[in-house]
């Protein structure tokens, strides 16, 4: 891409958005105010809609019949863990719509995948439900603490 703002302007104008690389640094998406509002917008819908389906049981039903289409890996949860995934999900995506926070969505569905993943093979549920011997493993550190 080029340094020059008229040619990105122009180059915007030919698509919805540009992808600037950088080598110092994440890369970028520029896009309009008009696109990134339709995004919001698309989002608020999302979250509305899933959020009166589940007010319903009808509705509840529907997309809890909709999850493994959506996400194969639920077939690995029990009733209860996909019913706990969908309410977390729905949650997350609410507050993307209302609170611009959209960080929550993917972890919410690594969290739950992670967990499908650890219960579709026997050996490797049967381990992470094995008492720790009450070894103390010592501090957990996240990677904010540790800068």
């Amino acid at each position: 891409m080029t340094k020059t703002p008229g040619v990105v302007v122009e180059k915007l104008k030919q698509h919805e958005s540009l992808r600037v690389v950088r080598r110092d640094g994440d890369d970028l998406i520029l896009t309009t105010a008009e696109r990134a509002e339709r995004q919001e917008e698309v989002v608020d819908t999302i979250a509305r809609t899933y959020s009166a389906l589940m007010k319903t049981d009808e509705g509840a039903r529907a997309v809890l019949l909709a999850m493994p289409e959506i996400f194969p890996w639920v077939r690995h949860l029990n009733d209860a863990e996909v019913r706990e995934f969908l309410l977390e999900l729905v949650g997350a995506v609410r507050d993307a719509a209302e609170l611009d926070v959209y960080g929550k969505v993917p972890g919410v569905v690594a969290g739950w995948r992670a967990t499908a993943r650890i219960k579709a093979d026997p050996e490797e549920y049967a381990e992470a439900l094995r008492p720790l011997d009450g070894t103390d493993f010592g501090p957990v550190t996240t990677p904010e603490a540790a800068t």
